[in-house]
């Protein structure tokens, strides 16, 4: 008897593990079936169908870390991160679809392309990974990991366009980019010109 009870307790167990268990596949199909939509409604004409970007000017998204993106969108949403195109395209979204378009694009393939000026980005090799004694630059590998492909709390750098990197730099620099400042501002401040487009050349290559 004690046995017939055990196995129905078991088995009412693994039924009741299993329907969570699709209830969780469905919701993560909804969840990425309503971010395709909004990809394809808005997303697509700047940042590509799959996050490859259209152009150097916009963010590859493809590969990058969900909670990165999802924070990002908050940040435009917020005001917190600058920017009146953005503004206006996340003014409607949900907490809910920042995280479903972040695990879109995290899961999309990521292109790889070798660096176009490789002398620059020899130079900018070794910035990244060493650094400057002479004026004081941490190594960007220190904090974006040896590959630069981040963390869940810092971007994946690795294949993204050099220009856009190299921008962002510069915000960071003279403190146009409001979120996510504090921390990078000081890096960059040590930084020359030459520094910066010769580490977003080679990240572009990574």
């Amino acid at each position: 008897m004690k046995k017939t009870v055990t196995s129905r307790r078991l088995l009412q167990a693994a039924l009741l593990l299993g329907f969570a268990a699709l209830g969780n596949s469905a919701m993560a199909q909804a969840d990425e079936a309503r971010a395709k939509k909004i990809v394809g409604g808005v997303c697509f004409v700047c940042h590509g169908a799959e996050g490859e970007s259209s152009s150097e000017v916009f963010p590859r998204l493809a590969g990058q870390h969900w909670e990165y993106t999802a924070k990002q969108l908050e940040n435009f949403k917020s005001g917190k991160r600058k920017s009146t195109a953005m503004a206006d395209m996340v003014a409607k979204l949900t907490p809910d679809e920042m995280v479903a378009l972040g695990k879109f694009f995290e899961k999309q393939a990521v292109a790889v392309e070798p660096a176009k000026d490789q002398g620059l980005a020899a130079v900018g090799k070794y910035i990244y990974h060493q650094g400057n004694k002479y004026s004081g630059l941490a190594a960007c590998a220190s904090c974006h990991g040896a590959e630069a492909k981040g963390t869940t709390a810092l971007p994946r750098l690795a294949g993204q366009y050099a220009d856009y990197i190299a921008t962002q730099l510069q915000q960071f620099n003279k403190r146009e980019r409001t979120n996510d400042n504090a921390v990078m501002h000081a890096i960059v401040s040590k930084m020359t010109p030459l520094e910066m487009v010769a580490v977003a050349e080679y990240l572009s290559g990574k």
